[in-house]
């Protein structure tokens, strides 16, 4: 069995930092260095393979961790780095754990509060049996607490507009005295149009990383990946140092334009203007505070129009507190959760981005060549096409979890789950979010380039969403009409000639046969 060098200097206390912690402002590390106390950082098995991931996402966070180690080390403290490949190394957070324990004789084990489930399981479990003591710190991340949203909603319905509204006045953010600014608390209509070409895109200024050494540690350590690990000119930041940057460059050039076009969808931009700071967001080097206060000085300086900033600020304050709330509340049992029994598997195309048709070539072509797709992609192309197409959430799922460099199973679950595959039955949202064609093409222009016809519903060269969207809402007619945002959809269903609907039946029913070479 592998062992831990036995010349490991003592501590009485081992801090254990994960590979989404990587926040130098905590309060761990803010007191003078403790001779007694060894910060460690784990590269394992464990994280690496509990889903398929990107290449991208296992590159930047094992970089990112290094640098981290490396920075403390610089600023006194003491730090046990475990590499991947390291011979020492048994590949698991307990038993890891357990050997440095023995090894430097300490009886405590801190630990911030992981946010994935699995985690805090593990280790709660792990430390009812083990030989040392584990004391929990937060990880002061967060603007509510685990269990706040649950306590907030009770027993009442999971609005995200109640408990965003309840976050904007008591932290104080875009609020005039009592009062949101500009007399709204939302500024969705003016959020939804399509990019004409102008303003152009910003420049992507992210700094690129070499690290072919590094993947070439993660190769040789059996970790297999999906998508372009990008090695060569890594485009992540891999500190807080680079994050800050990225905000500033978004402040600047990308928020003043965000709002109208946050929804919009384009065959030849994947960035367009969204910030592209989830991935520092969710590994910590950012706090969502400081974001939030840098859209909010931004309007306040008549840099960036209130409309944009609301939405920007919105997905932060709003939907990212919220959904951990909704995780925290419905865990383990809600990645398991199947409302509509879909069973479909994933086409092979979900792990190429080899099909017709364009949207999906081109937002699953983004996300292996990226690890990233923006929201709309993420909800409207991909997300639609498997809840139309019955894709089974199990599946799906763990797609999402890893194709994705910011998903971490407390913000993606509920988006997958809840928000994008109705898994559990309305709970987050007031409808499935599914669409035919019409919407696709109204906010973009891959219609243009696609091989299928936006406006056919039949045929051969009808573009799949059509039949499907009908096929989906005739399906689960029962399940369904009862929504009160789906009547007219039902009104207009129950007009439809019989042998109209029989058409689309049969066209969907063709469509789903042919799955694999759509």
């Amino acid at each position: 069995m592998n062992r831990v060098p036995q010349d490991l200097a003592p501590a009485a206390v081992l801090r254990l930092v994960l590979g989404d912690q990587l926040d130098p402002l905590h309060p761990w590390f803010e007191a003078r260095p403790d001779p007694q106390v060894l910060v460690v950082l784990m590269e394992i098995r464990q994280e690496t393979d509990y889903a398929l991931h990107h290449a991208q996402k296992v590159l930047a966070i094992f970089a990112a961790m290094r640098r981290f180690a490396q920075r403390l080390h610089e600023a006194g403290h003491r730090v046990h780095y475990l590499r991947i490949g390291n011979p020492h190394n048994r590949q698991s957070l307990p038993d890891n754990l357990d050997a440095l324990a023995q090894a430097t004789g300490a009886t405590t084990v801190e630990a911030q509060l992981p946010d994935e489930w699995r985690l805090d399981a593990q280790l709660r479990a792990h430390a009812a049996q083990a030989p040392y003591a584990l004391h929990w710190a937060d990880s002061r991340h967060f603007l509510s607490s685990r269990d706040e949203a649950a306590r907030f909603f009770g027993d009442g319905p999971w609005l995200m507009e109640r408990f965003y509204r309840h976050l904007r006045q008591r932290e104080q953010v875009l609020m005039e005295g009592r009062q949101p600014a500009g007399g709204r608390w939302n500024f969705d209509s003016e959020n939804r149009s399509r990019w004409p070409g102008d303003p152009p895109e910003p420049p992507d200024a992210r700094r690129r990383h070499a690290l072919s050494a590094l993947w070439q540690e993660i190769e040789s350590a059996g970790v297999r990946t999906m998508g372009e690990p990008c090695a060569e000119a890594l485009p992540w930041p891999l500190d807080r140092e680079e994050a800050l940057e990225d905000l500033q460059h978004f402040i600047a050039h990308g928020l003043p334009h965000f709002g109208p076009y946050q929804d919009a969808l384009s065959d030849s931009h994947e960035r367009l203007f969204h910030s592209l700071l989830s991935f520092a967001l969710n590994t910590k080097m950012l706090h969502p505070r400081e974001v939030i206060a840098a859209a909010e000085a931004a309007w306040r300086s008549g840099q960036a129009p209130l409309a944009g900033v609301e939405g920007f600020i919105r997905q932060i304050l709003g939907w990212r507190e919220y959904v951990r709330g909704v995780y925290w509340a419905r865990m383990p049992g809600y990645v398991a959760l199947n409302h509509l029994g879909h069973k479909r598997p994933l086409p092979a195309w979900f792990w190429t981005g080899q099909t017709r048709m364009r949207c999906l070539q081109q937002a699953i072509g983004q996300s292996l060549r990226a690890a990233h797709a923006h929201h709309i992609q993420r909800l409207m192309v991909i997300g639609n096409f498997a809840l139309l197409a019955g894709l089974d959430p199990a599946e799906v799922h763990p797609w999402y979890l890893g194709i994705y460099i910011d998903a971490f199973e407390w913000v993606e679950a509920p988006n997958t789950l809840g928000m994008s595959q109705f898994a559990d039955g309305g709970g987050i949202t007031t409808k499935p979010y599914v669409s035919s064609a019409a919407y696709l093409d109204r906010m973009g222009d891959h219609c243009r380039h696609c091989p299928y016809d936006k406006r056919q519903r039949l045929g051969e060269r009808a573009c799949p969403f059509n039949a499907l969207y009908w096929d989906f809402m005739d399906r689960h007619a029962e399940r369904l009409r009862h929504l009160p945002r789906l009547a007219p959809v039902y009104r207009q269903l129950e007009r439809m000639a019989a042998q109209d609907l029989a058409a689309l039946r049969g066209q969907a029913r063709a469509t789903l046969e042919r799955l694999e070479s759509l």
